[in-house]
């Protein structure tokens, strides 16, 4: 993890699902470096994110990662993010 700000930088290395969780009062940033990430939105809407692709989920909406294979991916969130969602 890395300090830009009053964000962090972390590098996840993730496969399979993710719980529904959001954040009320922050935005989340996913920048995939390798493999594929579909995150699912609340009204049913999934964005399928290839290699050096990225999408900003804006707070307050629900939502859930998934990644069918091994996915490495940077998120860019504030500090006061908690990584397990709430």
């Amino acid at each position: 993890m890395t300090r830009v700000n009053d964000s962090v930088v972390r590098l996840g290395i993730v496969e399979g699902e993710y719980h529904w969780h959001k954040h009320e009062n922050d935005d989340e940033f996913f920048f995939v470096l390798e493999g594929k990430l579909w995150i699912d939105i609340e009204d049913h809407e999934t964005i399928e994110l290839n290699p050096l692709q990225g999408t900003t989920i804006p707070k307050g909406v629900m939502h859930r990662p998934r990644a069918p294979q091994k996915t490495i991916m940077l998120m860019v969130e504030t500090h006061q993010i908690e990584p397990t969602g709430n």
